[in-house]
């Protein structure tokens, strides 16, 4: 593959960049963004690129070298379905810290940079990312138009990070965003139906397949995963039955060497709201939907594997080396749609806006956690603490991948652990509780010796935390080695910013294939 050069504007800390690096033969020309702190994380991690911190609005473009690609993640409020709230950045989170003044005013900066950059330095090919709501700005299709003046065709792709697997795996968080891909008139398409086919078994027809993106109104090929389009499978002995393509779960961002207090314990409780959301994620994940605790072997050696408490208990010994496990569950603190979710199913999206997620585990009087993983689709084992899962059916992907590693396996059903978001509720705060990880499932319990109970535990024997910087950056897909700077809040908004890397590496990835091709 030849070499290709990229730059990135509005490029915060840095995921089209990350991303990027892990195509082969692209390199980072050129990063530029409005805040310093972001730019300093840029710089760290890619020392070798040009970083210029400045606002982007008023600068000239022509003071740059030229660069093959262009990588461009705007910012402007009308984009946003939340136009016109107050923000509340400069009020203290729950550390204590609070953003600097010049990273909590907005961007200034407009989609109307993109082609301005774009006279200047004519890019083979070029990448806009934004949320999905970018699609209803008025002045859309004239800024298309603008793009095809300059000579390019275009193509806009609506992709959920937790399926972004095309060279690579994907990002544990469910983040739908909308990114037009741009290359010049006259040269070869990029293939990025081929990229938006991720993995998914099919039921009907016993295997896995490249499923397909379908829109539930075809005249209208806009919007968000499940709420727009779904997934369905290629064949046509099963009808192009609807299917659930793969994914990581939230389990597989969370440092599960970390524990949490028991809400009982706290001197400050927790907010009302918060323990009604907490409640109904017991509720929905532990309670009524009858899952039984996990029977963890608490000794490290090998052929010892978790069991669900619906078996039989494996031969017991002189020794009590089995513990019982519960399901933690990420209780999520902002208003929305949703109030908590296990850690087998991909975290909700990330903001910039603060830290929202919050883990929630069972407490057993001890803080010292066992983790164990929970079986569904294929059997769990685990080793150094971390769970493991092995997945059925089909010859893709089937080694079994900890937990605490960067690629990890995809998909499973059912769970133990789920996370609640503290935001406003639209029903009884159940909505807003999800599976951690269908997947994953990632057991924990406390203490190495336990009782063998079907109980479920009261919410104040529940551990609770907020998820640290470092697992938000992991829920967005950076790399473990990723270096940060700044306070708790500060990390917390740049990863939240953030594109997801594994998005860049596939949208990069397809669109030098094509370039390659036509040169």
């Amino acid at each position: 593959m030849s070499n290709l050069s990229l730059r990135t504007l509005f490029c915060g800390a840095g995921g089209d960049a990350a991303g990027a690096v892990e195509v082969d033969g692209v390199t980072v020309k050129s990063a530029m963004n409005h805040w310093q702190k972001a730019i300093d994380v840029h710089n760290a991690n890619h020392p070798d690129a040009q970083h210029i911190c400045a606002d982007i609005s008023q600068f000239e473009p022509r003071l740059l070298a030229p660069t093959d690609l262009l990588w461009a993640s705007p910012e402007c409020t009308n984009h946003s379905v939340a136009k016109g709230r107050k923000r509340e950045d400069a009020q203290p989170d729950l550390f204590g810290e609070t953003l600097p003044e010049e990273a909590a005013e907005r961007s200034r900066a407009t989609m109307w940079d993109v082609p301005r950059f774009t006279e200047a330095h004519g890019y083979q090919s070029i990448i806009v990312e934004n949320v999905v709501d970018a699609r209803h700005w008025p002045p859309f299709k004239a800024w298309l138009m603008a793009m095809d003046s300059y000579g390019y065709d275009h193509k806009i792709v609506y992709l959920n990070s937790m399926h972004a697997q095309f060279t690579g795996m994907p990002a544990p968080q469910s983040r739908d965003r909308m990114y037009v891909v741009f290359w010049r008139k006259g040269n070869k398409a990029p293939d990025l139906h081929r990229m938006q086919r991720p993995k998914a078994y099919c039921p009907t027809c016993d295997e896995v397949v490249d499923a397909m993106q379908a829109w539930k109104n075809p005249d209208k090929q806009w919007g968000r995963y499940r709420s727009q389009y779904v997934y369905r499978c290629p064949k046509i002995t099963c009808r192009n039955s609807i299917v659930e393509p793969a994914w990581l779960p939230a389990a597989a961002a969370i440092d599960w060497s970390i524990t949490g207090q028991r809400i009982g314990d706290r001197t400050k409780p927790l907010a009302e709201k918060t323990m009604a959301r907490i409640a109904a994620g017991i509720d929905r994940y532990w309670r009524n939907a009858g899952m039984p605790p996990i029977m963890t072997p608490v000794e490290g050696r090998e052929g010892k594997e978790p069991s669900p408490a619906t078996m039989p208990l494996r031969t017991q010994t002189t020794r009590n080396e089995t513990g019982i496990a519960f399901a933690p569950f990420i209780a999520e603190l902002r208003g929305g749609g949703s109030v908590a979710r296990p850690t087998s199913h991909p975290m909700s999206t990330v903001t910039a806006s603060g830290n929202h997620h919050g883990l929630v585990v069972p407490y057993y009087g001890n803080s010292k956690i066992a983790h164990s993983s929970q079986y569904a689709m294929g059997t769990l084992t685990t080793r150094d603490r971390y769970g493991l899962i092995v997945p059925s059916g089909g010859t893709w992907n089937e080694d079994a991948r900890p937990t605490d590693e960067a690629h990890r396996t995809l998909v499973t059903r059912d769970s133990y652990a789920i996370v609640t978001r503290h935001n406003s509720s639209k029903g009884d705060g159940a909505e807003m509780s999800t599976p951690v990880g269908e997947p994953l499932r990632t057991l924990t319990t406390a203490g190495h010796q336990s009782l063998t109970t079907g109980t479920v535990p009261d919410i104040e024997d529940c551990l609770f935390r907020m998820l640290e910087p470092h697992e938000v950056a992991a829920g967005m897909a950076f790399p473990a080695n990723y270096i940060w700077e700044g306070n708790r809040r500060e990390r917390v908004r740049m990863a939240g910013n953030a594109v997801t890397p594994p998005a860049a590496r596939d949208l990069i990835a397809a669109v030098a294939d094509a370039l390659n091709a036509t040169n």
